[in-house]
Parts: C-alpha cells; sequence; structure tokens
C-alpha cells in the first residue's frame, strides 16, 4: 500500500531531538523545527515489519553481517547506482559522521590537513578541529544561484598545506549540489596526482531531483577507487538515523586494514542487531516507498517555490539538484546574521539551521528541511511569511 505521505504523526515525546531539545540546545520551546536532516514520515512498511518479527523473537544478542545482507546492498548498488562493490570491502560502522572520524585518525596525523569546501555539512570541520588537524577550505563559488567548484584553488590549496585528505559531499549539504561526472573526475585527477585520499560522504545519494544522475566517486575508476573511502548509510534514504547504522565502502586493502584498526581503538564491534534488521529489509523491499518518497519531496519542493515567489519573493531558493534541504537565501534584507536568525526565531517561531554553522560562504543564508508533511511546511512557511512580509 502506499504510504500517507501527508499524515502528521506527533513525534513530541520521543526524546526527538529534532521536537524535544529545544531548551537544551538554547532555543525557545514550541519552536516549529525544520532543522535536523531527518524526516517527520515513518519508514517503509516492510522495515517496520522485519522490525516488529525481529522484536517478537525477544532475544537481542549481539550480532554481525551476514553474506545475505551485503548481497542485498550489492544488489542496490549495482541496480540503483551502476556500481559493484565486493563482501571484502564493506565495514560496517554506527554512522557516516563516526566513519569519517575514524577516517580522519587512521590516514591523518594531529597537525595534518584535511580540506573540505564550505559551506559544507558542520561536522566536517567539527571533527577536523576535534582532532587536531588543520582545517583547509576550498570555498564553492556562488554564480547565478549555481554552485560551482574553483578547482585552481581546490589544487593550490592541497599543494600549499600538503593536504592528507579531501572530505567530498555528494550529494552536497547544504547547497544542493549533485556533482556531474565531469567536475568527479576533474577532482579525482587533481588527487591521483597530489596523492589525496577522498572521504566521500554519499548519504544522500538516493535524494537526486528529475534531470540530475548521482555517480559514487568511487566508481569513477580503479584507480580513484583505491584511494577513497565510500561513506553511505540507510538513515537517510528510509528515515532510520535512530538505529546507528552505515555502510562504508574501502576497496584498498591496506586502507581497510588501517581504517578497521583505528575503528577498534574506540571498543566498537558489533553493530546494533534492529538496525541490520532494519537495513537489509529498507535495500530488499524499499525501492517502492522511495520512489513515492522521492516524488512527494519533489511535489514539495515545487510548491515553496511557488509559494515563497509570490508571498516572499526577496527570499531566494537556490534550486536544488539533490538531497531535502533547501539553501535560502536572505541576504536581500541586509540582516546581520544574528538578527536575521533572532527574526527567524522570535518573529516566526522557527528553528531552521543558521547559514553561518556551515562555514565560510554560509553568511545570510538558513537551511530549510522540506521532508516533512505538506501541511507542516506550509505552516513553516506561513510563518515565515508573517515575519518578514
Amino acid at each position: 500500500m502506499p504510504t500517507n505521505f501527508d499524515e502528521i504523526i506527533d513525534r513530541r515525546g520521543t526524546a526527538s531531538i529534532k521536537y524535544d531539545f529545544a531548551a537544551e540546545r538554547g532555543y525557545p520551546n514550541g519552536l516549529l523545527p525544520f532543522w535536523v536532516a531527518d524526516m517527520d514520515f515513518r519508514a517503509p512498511a516492510p522495515v517496520l515489519d522485519a522490525l516488529a518479527r525481529r522484536t517478537a523473537h525477544g532475544i537481542f544478542g549481539y550480532t554481525q553481517v551476514k553474506d545475505d545482507y551485503f548481497g542485498v546492498l550489492q544488489n542496490w548498488f549495482r541496480t540503483r547506482h551502476n556500481w559493484d562493490v565486493a563482501r571484502r570491502e564493506l565495514v560496517v560502522t554506527p554512522g557516516v559522521v563516526f566513519a569519517i572520524a575514524t577516517a580522519v585518525r587512521a590516514f591523518t596525523e594531529p597537525g595534518d590537513a584535511v580540506l573540505i569546501q564550505q559551506p559544507v555539512y558542520y561536522p566536517f570541520a567539527n571533527i577536523i578541529r576535534n582532532n587536531e588537524r588543520i582545517l583547509v577550505d576550498n570555498t564553492l563559488k556562488l554564480e547565478n544561484d549555481h554552485y560551482e567548484i574553483d578547482f585552481a584553488d581546490f589544487e593550490q590549496k592541497i599543494v600549499a598545506h600538503g593536504v592528507k585528505i579531501f572530505i567530498l559531499c555528494s550529494p552536497h549539504n547544504p547547497v544542493g549540489r549533485v556533482w556531474q561526472r565531469a567536475e568527479l573526475e576533474r577532482l579525482a585527477e587533481i588527487c591521483l596526482r597530489r596523492n589525496v585520499l577522498v572521504v566521500a560522504d554519499e548519504i544522500h545519494e538516493e535524494f537526486i531531483c528529475p534531470g540530475f544522475t548521482h555517480t559514487p566517486f568511487a566508481s569513477l575508476s580503479p584507480e580513484i577507487a583505491d584511494r577513497t573511502v565510500t561513506c553511505t548509510s540507510p538513515s537517510k534514504t528510509f528515515n532510520l538515523a535512530g538505529l546507528q547504522i552505515s555502510n562504508i565502502f574501502i576497496k584498498n586493502d591496506d586502507l581497510r586494514r588501517r581504517f578497521r584498526a583505528e575503528l577498534a581503538k574506540t571498543g566498537y564491534d558489533e553493530p546494533n542487531t534492529l538496525g541490520l534488521c532494519a537495513a537489509q529489509a529498507a535495500y530488499k523491499y524499499g525501492a517502492l516507498w522511495l520512489d513515492d518518497l522521492l516524488a512527494y519531496i519533489e511535489t514539495n519542493y515545487v510548491r515553496t517555490w511557488d509559494y515563497l515567489a509570490e508571498h516572499l519573493p526577496q527570499v531566494k531558493i537556490i534550486p536544488p539538484e539533490g538531497t531535502y534541504l533547501l539553501w535560502l537565501d536572505f541576504r536581500a534584507y541586509g540582516l546581520s546574521d544574528k538578527a536575521l536568525n533572532d527574526k527567524i526565531i522570535r518573529e516566526a517561531n522557527l528553528w531552521l539551521d543558521d547559514g553561518p554553522i556551515f562555514g565560510t560562504g554560509g553568511s545570510g543564508f538558513q537551511r530549510i528541511n522540506i521532508a516533512c508533511p505538506w501541511e507542516t511546511l506550509r505552516q513553516g512557511l506561513e510563518n515565515l511569511i508573517k515575519a518578514f512580509a
């Protein structure tokens, strides 16, 4: 049966960080939240059924990955992304951010340089600084409402700082770019020539707008696959973030050994029993649900575009190519970042993600999550219009 994505499900009182932790994070209670990137939709019915069967068993002992789990993953990436992965490449971790931090520690030393492309998912910068590495930024260029890579600056920064790792965000969060194959190939050529390891965060790989195609970075060539750590997860795709399961693919045997050695230092070994169960069911039976979800999110985007164009044209949407996150440009108002954020919180009663947290290039922007029922999103847009119109 099709999922009713219009159903409004009350998430308050479930220890949801999206709804239940405003005060703990320094915000007023009662804000309508559109910040963190999880969805207000139930997981696919086959996932819920699989979890119900597993919980009915009543025993939740230690668990490991079996071959049938990998077989489901292999089929998913082959059929949806034309990307072949081998069983030996798979390393399961509790999450993509956890895996990126593990890779930074495994493949660099304190004081080494790690490059990112801001404005970008803010945990990247936190990981680099918290592990005493040097953050190097190849800032994306915004031209005619479209973000592009400054390739000359990318290579210059690598050479000048002796960059060891490049953390690629693909599709890019928050600016919504789905990198074209030619762009990825240029990045790959530079990284191979300059001996830079690529850690590819591809967690939003299924959220691709019509007319665009996601290319797994490791699929470009055997040479770049040998220098890439690919981070994937069902957490965004099927709204399973709380089940703490991610699938990391590392083709190079030596890199995988070093990654596993660093992983062992954390004490992490067996994955979440219910996470494995949910992920396997999702990748095996969730494709039709995902197709319906993508159509709903596209409709939400079109409605949002039309709504703001009619009622609040000063707020510009950077046209997305992927993800379910919109990057909103408020610079026409000439407000400081603090004044802008305060206005959104105090007058619009909304909790968005403030642009500056994404680093250089984030000033004057806000990120909004549109993966929610249209009625919820419409109320948020109306609040925004009342505050700014």
